[in-house]
């Protein structure tokens, strides 16, 4: 199965999850029984002018989550998307491992 969440999952995950924001990324999260371990990332050109700016993001943000599902880190039945922030230009993909993570956590606590 494929951790790529489909472009019509989107909404979906934007009306009914909750975000959780961090220096690197922001992570919204949908977590329900019918739920798939699946990401999508966004990257806006506002924040990443140059188009192979932006495909590295993307490409850091999908390997990141790729690995972090690899090695269980992840939550199960929960959908995600990582939208990428300016300060992601520079970091490498460990960092993003860990900033992905620690999101992950904040994001399984119960809300207030």
């Amino acid at each position: 199965m494929s951790t790529r969440l489909p472009g019509a999952k989107y909404k979906r995950v934007f009306d009914r999850g909750r975000s959780v924001k961090g220096r690197l990324l922001v992570a919204w999260c949908l977590s329900s029984p019918d739920a798939d371990q699946q990401a999508g990332v966004v990257v806006s050109k506002k924040s990443f002018h140059d188009a192979v700016d932006r495909n590295r993001a993307k490409r850091l943000m999908r390997e990141a989550y790729r690995l972090l599902v690899k090695s269980g880190a992840m939550p199960e039945r929960t959908e995600w998307v990582f939208i990428g922030r300016a300060a992601l230009r520079k970091c490498k993909c460990q960092e993003v491992m860990e900033e992905m993570s620690r999101l992950a956590s904040l994001a399984s606590r119960p809300s207030r």
